[in-house]
Formats: C-alpha cells, sequence, structure tokens
C-alpha cells in the first residue's frame, strides 16, 4: 500500500503489511527525493512476520552553495567539499526538527520508538546519524549510507545517553569520489571512539548503492528489528 501525505514533509509511504510494528524512515541524498529509494522495500525482502511502514520524505528545496546558488531539494546548504569546513548548522538543525516530527508522527501512530529507523544516503545519511545520536528516546538504529558524521566537533556533547547503545549500519564505496572514504572512515572512528555499536562495510563502488550493499542492509535489519522487538 502506498499513499502520499501532505501533513508535516511531505512524504510517500510503503507498507510492506497491514497494521505494522516497525517504521524505517528514509532520508534521500542531495537533488534527490523521496522517491529515489522507494525500489529498495522490495530489493530488502523483509519478513512479512515484521510489518514495516517505509516513509520516503521529501526534503524542502533550498539554494546549494558549492552549486553556484542552484535551487535543489536538499536538507541542507553545501558550501564546499570540504566536509571538515564551515558546515550549515541552521539547516541541519532545521531538518532535525522536521524529521523529529516525523519520528513523533509514528509514535502516534502506535510504533514504539525503539522500533523506529532512520536510514539515509549521502547527506541523508549524514543527517540519520546526527539526528539517531541525539534523539531523546531509545530508536532502533540508524542506516548510514555514504555519508559522514556532521558538526562532528561537537557531536560529543551533544548525543544523548538513550541511544548510547543504538545499532549502527555504515557503508561506503571505495572508489566514492563526491564523499571520499576517508571521510566515513574518520567518522567511524569517532563513533568507534565513543563506544558506539558500528556494522561497517565497503564496496568497490563511487557514490552509490550495490546489489551486497541492500543484501547487507537486509540481513542487519532482519537481526536487528528481531533484536528492538525484544527490548
Amino acid at each position: 500500500m502506498m499513499t502520499k501525505t501532505t501533513q508535516f514533509l511531505s512524504a510517500i509511504e510503503i507498507e510492506t503489511a497491514p497494521n505494522p510494528i516497525y517504521a524505517i524512515i528514509w532520508l534521500h541524498g542531495l537533488g534527490a527525493d523521496g522517491n529515489d529509494f522507494v525500489p529498495i522495500v522490495n530489493e530488502l525482502g523483509l519478513s512479512a512476520e515484521k510489518p514495516t511502514r517505509f516513509v520516503f520524505p521529501h526534503a524542502p528545496e533550498r539554494p546549494i552553495s558549492i552549486n553556484n546558488g542552484y535551487i535543489m531539494r536538499a536538507w541542507y546548504d553545501i558550501f564546499s567539499s570540504d566536509f571538515n569546513d564551515h558546515q550549515d548548522e541552521s539547516g541541519i538543525h532545521s531538518s532535525q526538527i522536521a524529521i523529529t516530527a516525523l519520528i513523533e508522527r509514528e509514535m502516534q501512530r502506535g510504533i514504539s520508538a525503539k522500533n523506529i529507523f532512520l536510514a539515509g544516503f549521502s547527506q541523508g545519511g549524514a543527517l540519520a546519524l546526527h539526528i539517531g545520536l541525539r534523539h531523546s528516546l531509545r530508536l532502533g538504529g540508524i542506516v548510514a549510507l555514504s555519508c559522514y558524521l556532521p558538526l562532528a566537533k561537537t557531536f560529543a556533547a551533544e548525543i544523548n545517553a538513550m541511544n548510547a547503545a543504538i545499532p549502527i549500519f555504515m557503508a561506503h564505496g571505495s572508489f566514492d569520489t563526491v564523499i571520499p572514504i576517508s571521510n566515513a572512515v574518520a567518522s567511524r572512528g569517532k563513533l568507534l571512539a565513543a563506544e558506539y555499536r558500528v556494522e561497517w562495510h565497503e564496496y568497490p563502488m563511487a557514490h552509490s548503492v550495490c546489489e551486497q550493499e541492500i543484501t547487507d542492509i537486509s540481513n542487519w535489519l532482519q537481526r536487528t528489528l528481531d533484536d528492538s522487538g525484544r527490548i
């Protein structure tokens, strides 16, 4: 079943079975929209015993500095290709509020916070990490694809102890020239140093998603959905 919502952020919703008990909020990358990852629902092959609602929100349109102010869908502005340089704190915060509202809506629909997952690709993955580590309620997990940890200098002071044990799936392409894998490796190091549970995968690909990666995400989700149901 697929519906489009107009309340909160506009989004595409897909339920794998009636009466979902899990929710996965999946955030697209720069210049894409919620349609980008819709095909992954069938590819993940989640068990019918784990009815899940996928929510694919559309980011607002905004001018992007690195693209000469061209207006496109984005969760926050990008000022340069150096992701350790000045970052769009206000844009990240604004999107954090909007996605947190989607989390709260899933809870209002009857899904426990511990059964709500955040996933994303590129800056969508960066935002998933940013929100998941700071959320005040224990969430189910984070899927962070081809991304990095934003605002890394302040995250240690802002993380919430409720998600100190949140499982994290990180994956990156070794040939990625958009977000070099060195950025992801450095982010993983910061997460491990803070004692987060990170499952890391690396693939011989560019800034993309590959078949083996989808299989690995599926396996991780199947395990982690089971774990969240026992908490």
